[in-house]
């Protein structure tokens, strides 16, 4: 079994869902069971399913990987309609989005070495 905490992707996850719960901590309190829960819960999911995966097989592994990537990739419109609606500034939205898409490629960097495991 990989130690997954020492996975710097990992590690990394947790700041970002840690960074979303802070962020959304200042939205309008009528979007608490919106938009913020589905924010909060799709950060989570990043670093949940690195962990829970890194228990499993190289093949189990990298499907868990492919849902933390799925994660990722839903806080993009989330943030985009944030913005939208004003609930977040520009500066807010690129930084997160930078955050996102760094953390996805290496999402993918690490689904590749499992791969090659197989």
């Amino acid at each position: 079994m990989m130690n997954f905490e020492k996975l710097k992707v990992y590690q990394d996850a947790i700041i970002l869902a840690i960074d979303i719960y802070k962020l959304t901590s200042k939205f309008p309190k009528e979007e608490v069971f919106g938009i913020v829960s589905q924010l909060r819960r799709a950060a989570v999911s990043i670093s949940l399913n690195i962990a829970e995966g890194s228990g499993r097989g190289p093949k189990e592994f990298s499907h868990f990987l492919i849902m933390a990537r799925g994660s990722c990739h839903e806080l993009i419109p989330l943030l985009k309609i944030s913005l939208e609606l004003n609930y977040l500034h520009l500066s807010d939205y690129q930084q997160f989005y930078e955050r996102i898409d760094n953390l996805t490629r290496r999402i993918n960097a690490l689904r590749k070495s499992v791969n090659s495991q197989l």
